[in-house]
């Protein structure tokens, strides 16, 4: 195999899809979203390309918002800091070409009408796609889950009302109080999948991502994964680098080494779901926080599971817990059923974890992390072949996993700083 084509709506949709497990309050939000804008601007009869634009930035418009608390904050009321997820979310995104266009939308989505006055911010025009999804972000947020939906309907249009001109554009809300009528538009809302509702009119086959582009997105990916903590905000980086290089040096394909390089970045995705208590902890956990911890792979593993052409780069992400003894997590997978390719990712987690600097340890120097990574190859957890293969090239491993998680850290900061 020397391609993978991947639909970039695919991808996107396991990565919000991720993003929601973190509380039930959080569902299926960007989901919704993304379903309601394009049924808005269906109804402003937009170009076909622009409602897929609004569709695509709807399904990652609150991705710049990490934290559970702040992502709870955006659902049930509307801070006044809210549009600062927005700037950072457009961050993200702004230097991968394919969504150069839906960072734009993203940016500005939280930006109130203000009479007009909300057309432009800070000198620059507010996409009208915008303002819609700023529309369909609130009018979602107003659904109450365990209310019947059809009759929330005549409440949630009166608290829209209120705010149009304000908040919104009322000619947004005119359309919203058109398409309001059709009962299966709130029904798809509350369906388990509702941006599958969407029509497929056959540009979502077009937005196609081969391998480079993957590598990128899956970087990004990372740094959603990394800087929901100051604990990982560089752990993804140092591990994707490391298992490349590994990769390498046991003979795998340039090809394949850029296919490890993606299970890297997306190694703890299912971190996404994760407390931020038990992240952001600083010291040792309890069981519970433990055993919680120890959900991340799982997620991880079918949080990529529906897209069919990562099936491998799944397996070397997701099994980077797995024990050659079978006493590993989440799955138990042992000896020979493990693949290479899991065994180098398990690998390169062991080595990364225990060099790094986190806030609250300094890294182990090279002894003390020979001597961790020999005793889990006398206990059979990992390969030993690819231990030796660390431990001879290790001075070029390290300088490598530093090099690359010096930059990580300067990206954090950079995506810090608002505006």
């Amino acid at each position: 195999m020397d391609k993978v084509r991947i639909n970039l709506y695919d991808l996107l949709a396991c990565i919000s899809n991720a993003q929601d497990l973190v509380s039930t309050k959080l569902s299926n939000h960007q989901q919704q979203v993304a379903y309601l804008a394009f049924r808005l601007s269906e109804s402003l009869n937009l170009p076909i390309e622009q409602q897929h634009e609004v569709f695509l930035a709807s399904l990652i418009h609150d991705t710049g918002a990490l934290s559970t608390k702040e992502k709870l904050e955006l659902i049930e009321t509307e801070p006044v800091n809210a549009n600062d997820h927005a700037l950072r979310g457009a961050k993200l995104f702004e230097g991968f070409k394919p969504l150069q266009s839906s960072a734009g939308i993203i940016k500005y989505h939280h930006i109130p009408w203000n009479d007009g006055d909300g057309n432009t911010y800070m000198g620059e025009e507010v996409p009208l796609a915008s303002h819609i999804i700023h529309l369909a972000d609130r009018t979602c947020a107003l659904i109450n889950p365990d209310r019947n939906i059809i009759t929330q309907v005549p409440d949630i249009l009166s608290k829209i009302r209120q705010q149009a001109n304000s908040v919104f554009r009322s000619d947004l809300v005119d359309v919203l109080f058109d398409i309001s009528i059709m009962d299966y538009i709130w029904l798809d809302l509350i369906s388990p999948n509702p941006a599958k509702k969407v029509p497929n009119t056959g540009l979502f086959n077009t937005l196609t991502l081969e391998i480079d582009d993957i590598v990128d997105l899956a970087l990004i990916f990372s740094r959603i994964i990394d800087f929901r903590s100051c604990f990982t905000a560089r752990h993804s980086a140092g591990v994707a680098k490391t298992a490349e290089k590994l990769a390498q040096l046991i003979g795998f394909s340039p090809y394949e080494c850029k296919m490890m390089l993606i299970a890297g970045y997306l190694h703890d995705l299912g971190k996404i779901a994760l407390s931020d208590d038990v992240l952001e902890k600083p010291t040792k956990l309890n069981e519970d926080e433990f055993n919680e911890m120890r959900t991340h792979t799982f997620y991880t593993f079918h949080a990529l599971e529906p897209i069919k052409q990562l099936r491998t780069i799944n397996t070397w992400a997701s099994f980077h817990h797995e024990k050659l003894d079978g006493k590993g997590y989440p799955f138990h997978i042992a000896g020979d059923s493990l693949s290479i390719g899991s065994r180098i990712m398990a690998v390169a987690d062991v080595f990364t974890a225990v060099t790094e600097n986190r806030p609250y340890r300094k890294g182990m120097i090279f002894d003390d992390a020979e001597k961790v990574l020999r005793n889990m190859v006398a206990s059979n957890a990992l390969d030993g072949r690819i231990v030796n293969l660390l431990i001879e090239n290790y001075q070029e491993l390290d300088n490598m996993r530093e090099i690359s998680q010096i930059e990580a850290a300067e990206q954090y900061e950079n995506f810090l700083r608002i505006g």
